[in-house]
């Protein structure tokens, strides 16, 4: 059951296709608009901890079983199987932890993901897609990057194109052909929200 106070967090979902912008906007208003109290959510995994990650600073690390065993008792607003047992989701008692503290949730989800959230939360949620101008210039940011080779950006091409069906299914939609005004765009849509 969701609560409706005013000292109570609000939740941000974002998503967008591969090199939409959507990380540069995220971390653009979380460092320059502390006044917007912006904190990630801190999902599951059943991958190992990399590097330096600690449990309930990156993630909350889970083996396949504790994580299926907490997906038989209903206890993920969202959650996805990405390979086989390589599982990523968000608890429900960590985003009411979070909301609690009167904290704006940020999500960082692919288009289902965050049309679970949407639907869980209803209008304490705001949806945003971050959208490219077009799939051409997608690609060539893709390419630009250098981080991936053709056959890589071919198959994230095809992903954005199915992700790009949903756009209409969200709060708002912001196209990112000019980088300052999508973040100014993005700023003006969560102030209102909040």
């Amino acid at each position: 059951m969701v609560r409706n106070d005013v000292s109570r967090g609000k939740l941000l979902i974002f998503s967008a296709p591969s090199g939409s912008g959507k990380s540069t906007i995220i971390n653009w208003l979380m460092e320059n608009h502390p006044e917007l109290n912006m904190k990630f959510s801190i999902s599951c995994t059943s991958r190992p901890p990399r590097g330096k990650e600690q449990n309930g600073v990156e993630y909350f690390f889970l083996t396949p079983e504790e994580f299926r065993k907490k997906i038989a008792d209903d206890e993920f607003v969202e959650y996805e199987e990405v390979y086989t047992d390589r599982y990523y989701g968000t608890l429900k008692s960590q985003v009411e932890k979070q909301l609690e503290n009167s904290e704006n949730v940020v999500f960082d989800v692919d288009v289902h993901g965050a049309m679970n959230i949407k639907k869980a939360y209803g209008s304490q949620a705001l949806s945003l897609f971050i959208q490219p101008p077009s799939v051409e210039e997608l690609r060539k940011r893709l390419t630009v990057r250098g981080t991936e080779v053709a056959e890589e950006i071919e198959k994230r091409i095809g992903r954005a194109e199915y992700e790009l069906t949903f756009a209409e299914k969200f709060d708002t939609v912001i196209i990112n052909d000019d980088l300052e005004k999508a973040k100014e765009e993005t700023l003006k849509k969560i102030q209102a929200f909040l």
